[in-house]
């Protein structure tokens, strides 16, 4: 579990600039190299594209003709890349998708036709990097930019599909001029880094639209800043409702545009009505590519029932697992729950971290749950348990604190009948510890 732990939380420690890294040797793993990333840069996030600019340009990247596809937005970043990487692999071509953050191992983040990346593939990759970067420090998700970039050139792919990870208009994704650049939507997340309020939110994730290219927006409800942005920049705006539009049926939906429509397409694989909103947005971006590279309505029919995303309301048997962890994405799930759950009110354990919302998602889903076990989350951001539970009793979520996540699952069983759902959200990390545990057979 420590890659995945260092992968979410960097540890204070090993960020320290009295404490100078070494790099690794040839023979070194993926989780030394992980570790010694940490240590780079004395900042876990430094905003700004000129660092990594510059150890790209020496590494020759970005690669020319490398279709890209950029998708920023708050939530749905991670399931509309996965997304629109299916449909271009079932195109026919090959794709490179780049996500983060990673849940339950770092090859998550650098997919190429659908096989995550090797441990030996991505030391390869960190070790160009560490050779191209001389003087200069890199953040651990600079790092991994770089990375995917490099093996995406390596591998030949066609099309590139890139998750922003913060922000956008200062996030190392955005050193790629992206073909056609998506957000989902707008929410009140990461404001220490972005700024307070949808305005200067929508104006930071805007910074990925590129002039003359397609800006795809699918919040129905955008800030005004983000359609500045878009027009600022002369991209070709694409706005749900007004460019393209979806209705769902009974047994499917329908998209279309000016130009397009495609009539009764299966669900998406993934539960929730904002599953089909970001789907429509990918099918925007699709078709707004087709110049460059074709698909076929085959290739959209066949992959959206694929559609899977480990965490978003991923269901084990009487297990469910959700990493949501702001407002937005806890009135998805509180929806998921009244929808699947009927009558059956699953028992929660949740762990957050200390700057996220809990009590608006306190909030949200006292009316869906049995009861309550809050755990601890590791600092310097996880909130403890004893924490957690008085800020989420504060909206009315009451509950026992259970520091230890094995703990804290084994009592939410004792609690339960054997129909009973166990939920556990909160936080990518919240549902990776209990993943990794239930996956070893520590919990049974």
């Amino acid at each position: 579990m420590g890659a995945v732990a260092k992968g979410l939380i960097l540890d204070p420690k090993l960020l320290s600039a009295a404490s100078p890294a070494t790099a690794p040797g040839p023979d070194a793993s993926l989780d030394a190299w992980l570790n010694y990333q940490q240590r780079v840069h004395p900042n876990a996030i430094e905003l700004g594209l000129g660092r990594v600019r510059m150890v790209a340009a020496r590494m020759g990247l970005p690669a020319a003709g490398i279709v890209t596809l950029t998708i920023g937005g708050t939530n749905g970043k991670g399931s509309s890349a996965t997304l629109a990487a299916l449909i271009y692999q079932r195109a026919g071509y090959r794709t490179g998708l780049y996500r983060s953050p990673h849940l339950l191992r770092y090859n998550e983040r650098v997919v190429i036709d659908g096989v995550e990346a090797s441990d030996a593939a991505l030391c390869a990759a960190f070790a160009e990097i560490e050779k191209a970067r001389g003087e200069i420090a890199l953040t651990y998700f600079e790092f991994g930019t770089l990375a995917a970039l490099w093996r995406f050139r390596e591998a030949g792919v066609q099309i590139q599909v890139l998750e922003v990870g913060l922000g956008g208009r200062l996030d190392a994704v955005n050193i790629v001029d992206a073909d056609c650049a998506m957000v989902t939507n707008i929410g009140l997340d990461h404001q220490d880094w972005l700024g307070t309020g949808r305005e200067a939110i929508g104006f930071e994730k805007g910074g990925i639209f590129r002039s003359g290219r397609p800006a795809v927006l699918v919040d129905p409800m955008p800030p005004q800043s983000l359609l500045d942005q878009a027009r600022n920049h002369g991209a070709e705006l694409l706005q749900l409702d007004t460019d393209y539009r979806y209705q769902a049926s009974e047994s499917g939906w329908r998209w279309q545009s000016a130009q397009i429509a495609f009539k009764d397409l299966p669900l998406p694989g993934l539960s929730g009505a904002v599953q089909l909103r970001n789907a429509a947005g990918v099918l925007a971006a699709i078709t707004a590519l087709q110049q460059r590279l074709p698909v076929g309505e085959h290739a959209i029919r066949a992959a959206l029932p694929d559609l899977r995303l480990a965490g978003r309301f991923e269901n084990r048997g009487r297990w469910w697992f959700d990493v949501a962890h702001n407002t937005e994405a806890a009135e998805v799930l509180a929806d998921n729950i009244a929808r699947t759950m009927p009558g059956r009110a699953p028992w929660l354990v949740l762990g957050m971290l200390s700057d996220k919302p809990v009590e608006n998602v306190a909030r949200l889903l006292v009316p869906h749950v049995a009861g309550a076990s809050f755990v601890s989350l590791p600092p310097p951001r996880g909130l403890d348990a004893k924490g957690l539970q008085q800020r989420a009793a504060s909206a009315g979520l009451k509950g026992n604190a259970v520091p230890d996540m094995a703990d804290a699952l084994i009592e939410a069983r004792a609690n339960t009948g054997a129909d009973t759902p166990i939920l556990v959200c909160g936080s990518f990390l919240t549902v990776a510890m209990a993943m990794d545990l239930l996956d070893r057979g520590a919990i049974a």
